[in-house]
């Protein structure tokens, strides 16, 4: 047999591969995943995709975007988002929003350990040390506003990396305007005055009614500190949050979609 024809033979089977591989893939997705104890299968209809409930915001700490875009597809590292938006304004997806990326780690809020698989990742292009551009954030508002739309995000679940993983992460960094994207409808917000709070309130347990894990008392403070305070250095290390604020917030997470229920204000 000629080299012509060998290869002409493989040419042949290398396209037959290619026009069955979205058979074959169609075919795998197919295939239930359940426990391995002796079960009888009964498909019901029933079902649908994962919808996720939070958004959770990081900023990359790489220098530019092509280098945030490596980091979050290279395998070796297992780190990746849906989104990363550049400062530019260029949107670029990365995964599937059905699919779970990781992003968020170990983490924690309002008692769920696995915000990976109820959330959506958005990555900005920023090393955590300049101001976010506005053709940048113009692109986040928009994207939220999406997000929102098909989802029904609450506003209270659009969260920062730092929120959900406090004393491990600390972005997006205090040059993020927060308070922008509140007015916006994402995330919450309190401006000052602030409403006196309940008598005796208790910092740790107001911080852990708004989502916070407070086994680390200081890593949770700290985190919602970078989030809602302004901290110019005028704050002592280790102060308890303003209680006024807390409070504040705690009452606007109440605020439930329609149909759905509220946790309590600690007293």
């Amino acid at each position: 047999m000629t080299r012509g024809i060998v290869r002409g033979i493989l040419r042949i089977r290398h396209g037959l591969v290619l026009a069955l591989l979205p058979a074959l893939l169609a075919g795998c997705a197919g295939v239930p995943v359940g426990s391995g104890l002796p079960s009888v299968w009964h498909a019901s209809p029933n079902h649908d995709l994962r919808r996720p409930n939070f958004v959770i915001i990081h900023h990359t700490t790489s220098g530019s975007a092509e280098a945030g875009l490596r980091s979050l597809t290279e395998p070796l590292r297992r780190v990746s988002a849906h989104y990363l938006i550049g400062r530019d304004g260029t949107l670029y997806q990365l995964v599937d929003e059905r699919r779970r990326a990781w992003h968020a780690g170990a983490s924690w809020w309002g008692g769920n350990r696995d915000i990976n698989s109820a959330s959506i990742g958005i990555e900005l292009d920023n090393d955590g040390e300049v101001a976010f551009p506005e053709p940048q954030i113009a692109a986040l508002l928009a994207l939220l506003d999406d997000l929102r739309t098909r989802y029904a995000i609450p506003a209270a679940n659009v969260l920062g990396h730092a929120d959900v993983a406090p004393g491990r992460k600390a972005d997006p960094s205090r040059q993020f305007p927060w308070r922008r994207l509140a007015l916006q409808g994402f995330g919450l917000w309190c401006d000052p005055p602030y409403a006196p709070p309940p008598p005796g309130l208790d910092t740790l347990t107001a911080l852990q009614a708004l989502g916070y894990d407070v086994s680390r008392p200081e890593a949770a403070i700290a985190a919602f500190r970078l989030h809602f305070e302004a901290d110019d250095g005028s704050i002592a290390p280790g102060a308890a949050p303003d209680a006024a604020l807390l409070a504040c917030l705690v009452e606007r997470s109440r605020m439930p979609r329609p149909g759905s229920s509220a946790p309590s204000l600690p007293e």
